[in-house]
């Protein structure tokens, strides 16, 4: 596994990176056990970094992991919160450190911000970051975002060490602009001294029908220090630790993942607006009683109505 510093940081993170959100409740809703033990293997096979989120409610999982690993000093924990105010985010830290069971944490977030907007809306909770980044409380600073034009005033703001952006090969979740424009950003701000970790290389598994081009894309762009990829199995997590390794993947790895059943899942935050429902080529979206629902009969995981929401709430678990 190669880990590198991410930026202007001391922190030194393997390529890839755990993300947690596909086993929680608002995924797979897998057991602790279950989960932790997921988690684990990770962190056995070289993997050192964590993302996870106030509202992803992985906390449980993560702490039992590091209670079964004998280096949990060396794993960094990426954790983030949509708090604005200087209270509400110093609570959001005190809780991941009480459910985690740690004392410190390598990483906090602004939660998925939108615009240069937003970020001047939350000052007061990055206010509170500094103060708990001169504390020790966490190592490091970081932004989450979907947004081309956050990276892009990210890159200019001291406070910020980290920057968490949306990237994948046909730009898939990108709010503001294309594909070229977040390449532009991102290797703007990595060039200024940020840390990067990018997020969605499989366009929330949407790309998984290929896979391997959509991970190269990202592997072998040279302005990304780490991944976040969403595992909730073993076999995705040694295929994953292969693949980062720059081995080639077990052929009855991926035939066990070519098998995995797999749904289309709709995020609660869904407006329905009924973007989905008129571009899906088989028919298999409907809103009903205000919620957007699929038809699985129907429903190919062709991943094509993903393209047409603006929120992101479309993803292939």
């Amino acid at each position: 596994m190669e880990y590198i510093k991410l930026g202007n940081t001391d922190i030194n993170a393997s390529k890839l990176c755990f993300g947690s959100l596909t086993i929680g409740p608002l995924q797979a809703n897998l057991p602790i056990e279950e989960g932790a033990k997921i988690i684990l293997k990770a962190f056995e096979l070289g993997v050192n970094i964590i993302d996870t989120a106030k509202i992803y409610k992985t906390y449980p999982y993560i702490k039992r992991a590091l209670e079964m690993f004998d280096d949990r000093d060396k794993i960094i924990i990426s954790s983030k919160s949509y708090d604005y105010t200087y209270g509400g985010m110093k609570d959001s830290i005190n809780e991941a450190l009480k459910e985690m069971g740690v004392k410190s944490l390598g990483i906090f977030m602004l939660h998925e911000q939108e615009s240069r907007l937003t970020l001047k809306g939350h000052k007061d909770a990055l206010r509170c970051l500094v103060d708990a980044k001169k504390s020790g409380v966490i190592k490091a600073i970081g932004v989450s975002t979907h947004a081309v034009e956050v990276v892009e005033a990210i890159s200019e703001m001291e406070e910020v060490d980290i920057v968490h952006p949306i990237f994948n090969k046909k730009g898939l979740g990108i709010i503001d602009g294309t594909i070229e424009d977040m390449i532009a950003a991102i290797k703007k701000a990595y060039n200024n001294g940020k840390g990067i970790i990018a997020m969605k290389p499989l366009g929330g598994g949407n790309l998984i029908k290929n896979v391997d081009e959509a991970f190269d894309f990202v592997l072998n762009f040279p302005y990304v220090h780490s991944v976040a990829v969403g595992m909730q199995n073993i076999e995705e997590v040694y295929a994953n630790v292969q693949r980062f390794e720059g081995k080639k993947v077990d052929e009855d790895l991926k035939e066990k993942l070519k098998n995995k059943r797999r749904r289309l899942h709709i995020e609660e935050w869904c407006e329905a607006c009924g973007n989905c429902v008129e571009n899906c080529p088989n028919d298999a979206l409907y809103v009903k009683g205000g919620k957007l629902f699929c038809d699985r009969e129907k429903c190919l995981l062709c991943g094509y109505c993903s393209a047409y929401c603006k929120n992101f709430c479309l993803k292939i678990i």
